[in-house]
């Protein structure tokens, strides 16, 4: 397959990594789910946990049925699409050759790049480096803003006023200030109940 074509077509994709594992943020904490992460990525979040996702060209452009065969030999038929930032290439093709399967789908994206393919679950976790598309709003099933410091709340509540009345909205410590912030976002929350609590329960169990 020309690797050009394939790319533009969606029937090959960048894979970083691939691996069967359980879901650690957000809204479906703690449900087993195949995850699929496209490198490549532009948004540039300096405390990026996946810095080595952003150049595309690093990783083996693999055919878009093949990694679908694999996510159908796992028991879980569920599949979490990550980056980098996926919606950076059409998933139009990967989406429907999940469903046509019976796979459940969950994509996470910053919204800034256009939405592609059908999809049972958006995480939209937005980035000020580069805002969302407004569209992307309306999309979102759950909101996941990352609180790197107190000044990202207010960051976290421009983006609240812009999805859908039954979007989730969830607040998760950057990483590397968890032990800070969890008690300023355990106090915000409590003062603020439309908002939850998403730790990285994955980093927690030290799994994948």
């Amino acid at each position: 397959m020309n690797k050009e074509k394939g790319l533009k077509e969606g029937k090959l994709l960048p894979l970083m990594e691939d691996f069967y594992t359980v879901q650690g943020e957000g809204f479906h904490t703690g449900k087993p789910a195949y995850f699929v992460r496209i490198g490549g990525c532009d948004i540039g979040c300096s405390w990026c946990d996946t810095k080595l996702s952003w150049n595309a060209l690093k990783f083996a452009a693999m055919p878009t049925d093949d990694i679908i065969r694999k996510i159908l030999d796992k028991p879980a038929k569920a599949v979490v699409v990550t980056g980098g930032e996926p919606l950076m290439y059409p998933l139009e093709y990967f989406a429907s050759g999940l469903k046509e399967h019976g796979i459940e789908t969950f994509l996470e994206t910053s919204g800034a790049y256009a939405l592609s393919g059908q999809w049972d679950w958006i995480c939209l976790s937005p980035k000020q480096n580069q805002h969302p598309l407004p569209e992307m709003y309306n999309k979102a099933d759950e909101l996941k803003v990352i609180i790197q410091n107190k000044e990202d709340l207010q960051w976290a509540e421009r983006n609240a006023k812009k999805v859908k009345e039954t979007c989730y909205l969830f607040l998760q410590p950057e990483w590397s200030v968890a032990p800070k912030m969890i008690p300023v976002i355990i106090d915000y929350v409590k003062e603020n109940p439309p908002w939850r609590i998403s730790l990285q329960a994955h980093k927690y169990m030290k799994i994948p």
